[in-house]
Protein backbone atom coordinates (compact mmCIF):
# COMPACT_ATOMS: atom_id res chain seq x y z
CA UNK A 1 0.00 0.00 0.00
CA UNK A 2 1.46 3.37 -0.98
CA UNK A 3 -0.33 5.30 1.73
CA UNK A 4 0.58 3.80 5.11
CA UNK A 5 -0.34 4.48 8.70
CA UNK A 6 3.39 4.50 9.54
CA UNK A 7 3.61 7.76 7.57
CA UNK A 8 1.43 9.49 10.17
CA UNK A 9 3.50 10.92 13.02
CA UNK A 10 1.18 13.34 14.84
CA UNK A 11 -2.35 13.16 16.18
CA UNK A 12 -3.25 15.99 13.82
CA UNK A 13 -2.19 13.84 10.85
CA UNK A 14 -4.06 10.83 12.27
CA UNK A 15 -7.23 12.88 12.68
CA UNK A 16 -6.89 14.37 9.21
CA UNK A 17 -6.46 10.95 7.59
CA UNK A 18 -8.83 8.80 9.67
CA UNK A 19 -10.86 10.97 12.03
CA UNK A 20 -9.17 9.30 15.03
CA UNK A 21 -6.06 9.97 17.09
CA UNK A 22 -3.41 7.23 17.12
CA UNK A 23 -4.57 6.06 20.57
CA UNK A 24 -8.22 5.92 19.47
CA UNK A 25 -7.21 4.08 16.30
CA UNK A 26 -5.34 1.45 18.35
CA UNK A 27 -8.39 0.87 20.58
CA UNK A 28 -10.62 0.52 17.53
CA UNK A 29 -8.05 -1.77 15.89
CA UNK A 30 -8.24 -4.34 18.69
CA UNK A 31 -12.04 -4.51 18.34
CA UNK A 32 -11.76 -4.52 14.54
CA UNK A 33 -9.31 -7.45 14.64
CA UNK A 34 -11.70 -9.45 16.85
CA UNK A 35 -14.63 -8.73 14.55
CA UNK A 36 -12.63 -9.72 11.48
CA UNK A 37 -11.76 -13.05 13.07
CA UNK A 38 -15.40 -13.61 14.13
CA UNK A 39 -16.63 -12.96 10.59
CA UNK A 40 -14.02 -14.97 8.70
CA UNK A 41 -12.54 -17.38 11.24
CA UNK A 42 -9.03 -16.37 10.17
CA UNK A 43 -6.77 -13.33 10.26
CA UNK A 44 -6.11 -11.27 7.14
CA UNK A 45 -2.67 -12.86 6.81
CA UNK A 46 -4.11 -16.39 7.06
CA UNK A 47 -6.79 -15.69 4.45
CA UNK A 48 -4.23 -14.22 2.05
CA UNK A 49 -1.74 -17.07 2.44
CA UNK A 50 -3.86 -19.13 0.03
CA UNK A 51 -3.90 -16.63 -2.84
CA UNK A 52 -1.18 -16.39 -5.47
CA UNK A 53 -1.40 -12.62 -6.03
CA UNK A 54 0.58 -10.31 -3.72
CA UNK A 55 -2.06 -8.53 -1.61
CA UNK A 56 -2.01 -4.77 -1.09
CA UNK A 57 -3.52 -4.87 2.40
CA UNK A 58 -1.72 -7.47 4.49
CA UNK A 59 -3.08 -6.87 8.00
CA UNK A 60 -6.15 -5.80 9.91
CA UNK A 61 -4.37 -2.53 10.71
CA UNK A 62 -3.90 -1.73 7.02
CA UNK A 63 -7.51 -2.68 6.25
CA UNK A 64 -8.88 -0.47 9.04
CA UNK A 65 -6.62 2.42 8.05
CA UNK A 66 -7.65 2.07 4.40
CA UNK A 67 -11.34 1.95 5.32
CA UNK A 68 -11.24 4.97 7.61
CA UNK A 69 -9.12 6.92 5.13
CA UNK A 70 -11.55 6.12 2.31
CA UNK A 71 -14.46 7.39 4.41
CA UNK A 72 -12.65 10.51 5.54
CA UNK A 73 -11.19 11.47 2.16
CA UNK A 74 -14.28 10.77 0.05
CA UNK A 75 -12.24 9.96 -3.06
CA UNK A 76 -13.47 8.17 -6.16
CA UNK A 77 -12.45 4.52 -6.39
CA UNK A 78 -10.01 5.36 -9.17
CA UNK A 79 -8.22 7.94 -7.05
CA UNK A 80 -8.50 5.88 -3.86
CA UNK A 81 -6.87 2.97 -5.68
CA UNK A 82 -4.14 5.25 -7.01
CA UNK A 83 -3.12 6.61 -3.59
CA UNK A 84 -3.37 3.13 -2.08
CA UNK A 85 -1.45 1.25 -4.78
CA UNK A 86 -4.31 -0.87 -6.13
CA UNK A 87 -6.74 -0.71 -9.01
CA UNK A 88 -10.16 0.86 -8.57
CA UNK A 89 -12.08 -2.43 -8.44
CA UNK A 90 -9.84 -3.70 -5.64
CA UNK A 91 -10.24 -0.38 -3.85
CA UNK A 92 -14.00 -0.84 -3.96
CA UNK A 93 -13.84 -4.48 -2.79
CA UNK A 94 -11.43 -3.63 0.02
CA UNK A 95 -13.59 -0.72 1.14
CA UNK A 96 -16.70 -2.91 1.17
CA UNK A 97 -14.84 -5.57 3.16
CA UNK A 98 -13.57 -2.97 5.62
CA UNK A 99 -17.01 -1.41 5.99
CA UNK A 100 -18.57 -4.80 6.70
CA UNK A 101 -16.03 -5.53 9.44
CA UNK A 102 -16.27 -1.97 10.80
CA UNK A 103 -20.05 -2.20 11.02
CA UNK A 104 -19.74 -5.49 12.89
CA UNK A 105 -17.15 -3.88 15.18
CA UNK A 106 -19.29 -0.86 16.01
CA UNK A 107 -22.37 -3.01 16.51
CA UNK A 108 -20.48 -5.26 18.95
CA UNK A 109 -19.25 -2.17 20.83
CA UNK A 110 -22.84 -0.84 20.85
CA UNK A 111 -21.76 2.34 19.08
CA UNK A 112 -24.21 2.26 16.18
CA UNK A 113 -27.36 4.37 16.41
CA UNK A 114 -30.72 2.71 16.08
CA UNK A 115 -32.17 3.51 12.67
CA UNK A 116 -35.74 2.21 12.69
CA UNK A 117 -38.66 2.69 15.06
CA UNK A 118 -42.18 1.28 14.86
CA UNK A 119 -43.91 4.35 16.26
CA UNK A 120 -43.22 7.90 17.42
CA UNK A 121 -43.47 6.98 21.12
CA UNK A 122 -40.69 4.43 20.72
CA UNK A 123 -38.52 7.09 19.05
CA UNK A 124 -39.31 9.56 21.83
CA UNK A 125 -38.39 7.00 24.50
CA UNK A 126 -35.11 6.21 22.71
CA UNK A 127 -34.08 9.88 22.74
CA UNK A 128 -35.48 10.88 26.14
CA UNK A 129 -32.01 11.43 27.68
CA UNK A 130 -30.67 13.51 24.79
CA UNK A 131 -30.61 17.25 25.57
CA UNK A 132 -30.44 18.37 21.94
CA UNK A 133 -31.58 16.75 18.71
CA UNK A 134 -30.49 18.08 15.34
CA UNK A 135 -32.34 17.06 12.19
CA UNK A 136 -30.68 17.62 8.84
CA UNK A 137 -33.68 17.87 6.54
CA UNK A 138 -33.86 18.28 2.81
CA UNK A 139 -34.62 21.62 1.24
CA UNK A 140 -38.29 22.16 0.63
CA UNK A 141 -39.74 23.49 -2.60
CA UNK A 142 -41.66 26.72 -2.48
CA UNK A 143 -43.68 28.72 -4.95
CA UNK A 144 -41.67 31.71 -6.15
CA UNK A 145 -43.40 35.01 -5.46
CA UNK A 146 -44.40 37.04 -8.52
CA UNK A 147 -43.11 40.41 -7.32
CA UNK A 148 -39.39 41.14 -7.73
CA UNK A 149 -39.02 42.74 -4.27
CA UNK A 150 -40.49 39.68 -2.56
CA UNK A 151 -38.43 37.30 -4.71
CA UNK A 152 -35.24 38.92 -3.43
CA UNK A 153 -36.16 38.02 0.15
CA UNK A 154 -36.24 34.34 -0.84
CA UNK A 155 -33.08 34.40 -2.98
CA UNK A 156 -30.91 31.37 -2.09
CA UNK A 157 -27.62 32.53 -3.59
CA UNK A 158 -27.49 29.51 -5.90
CA UNK A 159 -28.51 31.38 -9.06
CA UNK A 160 -27.51 34.66 -10.63
CA UNK A 161 -28.61 37.81 -8.84
CA UNK A 162 -32.03 39.14 -9.80
CA UNK A 163 -31.64 42.60 -11.39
Amino acid sequence: MKLQSADLTTDRQWCAATGYTAAQFDKLLSLFTQSYFELYGQTVAQRQADIEVTPTLTSEKELLFFTLFSLKAGLTYDLLGFVSGMDSSNAKRNQQLGLEVLQQTLAAAQCLPRRTFKEAAEFQHYLQNEPTIIFDGLEQRMQRPNKDEVQRDFYSGKKSVIP
